[in-house]
């Protein structure tokens, strides 16, 4: 099994964002850059889904990918911010193969911290910036409790725009 995590694509300052709530702040331009440079680096992985956190910009950081592969955004609470390792592994045990997720700065860190702990090795050093792209790979085996088994987490960098 092949899973890809996505933290969103740059956002708009959020001290300088003056508007209510939070939750609506857009991808600031460089984003949008972001955004359709990752979309061009995985059209080509057989994509099985998308899945992204309801906030706004995490949304938007894979609407490219959603044109280019004509596949639906699904919208899911267990990948915002502040959502628990439990919530985001129980999004995992239901996704396809081949499934893109896009999330937040703490929900990802604490994913795979966690999935690390339970033995999957990280290949580089971790990235935790804004656009960074993780694949977790896995034989496509699940632990006795639903959990699927990954094996190794690579990180890309943001790409450069």
């Amino acid at each position: 099994m092949r899973l890809y995590v996505v933290r969103h694509v740059k956002a708009g300052d959020r001290k300088k964002w003056k508007h209510a709530p939070d939750a609506d702040r857009p991808i600031s331009a460089n984003g949008r850059r972001q955004a359709e440079a990752l979309a061009k680096r995985l059209v080509g992985e057989d994509i099985g889904a998308l899945y992204a956190s309801p906030i706004l910009r995490c949304m938007q950081s894979l609407e490219p990918l959603a044109r280019l592969t004509g596949l639906p955004i699904a919208a899911d609470e267990r990948l915002v911010e502040g959502s628990s390792f439990a919530e985001s592994l129980e999004l995992v045990r239901e996704v396809p193969d081949r499934t893109v997720l896009c999330s937040h700065g703490d929900v990802i860190p604490e994913l795979l911290s966690a999935l690390a702990r339970r033995g999957m090795e990280l290949t580089n050093q971790p990235d935790w910036r804004k656009a960074t792209l993780w694949i977790l790979d896995g034989p496509g085996e699940r632990t006795p409790d639903g959990d699927p088994v990954f094996t190794t987490a690579t990180v890309e960098p943001p790409p450069k725009v």
